[in-house]
């Protein structure tokens, strides 16, 4: 996919995906929103978001979803928060991801560093 595809689609086509909505909830995504699946996809659903319950099966950021699709950010932002309003996906700021292993002390990472500077 080029970066010319990305901003050639069809306006109708973009119309017709969001159903004529032209924004989404602009606080609750951002590029680097980390959003998974919480269920598979149903038949009926809208192909696009069929394809971003597949790809989100694991965490993936608003921005791939987006280059995946091949769908301008804006768009995919109104789709996933359709899916985010039905319980569908979740969506979290890696920011607010929960740390399991707390950092090495300051020392450490000085020690590190030295080393490094040697190599």
């Amino acid at each position: 996919m080029t970066w010319g595809h990305l901003h050639s689609e069809d306006p109708d086509r973009l119309y017709t995906v969001t159903g004529g909505r032209s924004r989404a909830n602009e606080s609750a995504l951002d590029l680097v929103t980390l959003i998974v699946s919480e269920c598979e996809p149903v038949p009926g659903m809208q192909s696009e978001h069929v394809k971003i319950l597949r790809m989100c099966r694991y965490p993936t950021a608003v921005v791939e979803v987006s280059s995946d699709l091949g769908l301008p950010v804006s768009v995919v932002k109104i789709l996933l928060c359709d899916l985010l309003d039905t319980g569908r996906i979740t969506a979290r700021h890696p920011s607010s991801a929960p740390v399991k292993t707390q950092l090495p002390d300051l020392e450490t990472l000085k020690q590190v560093l030295v080393g490094l500077q040697k190599l």
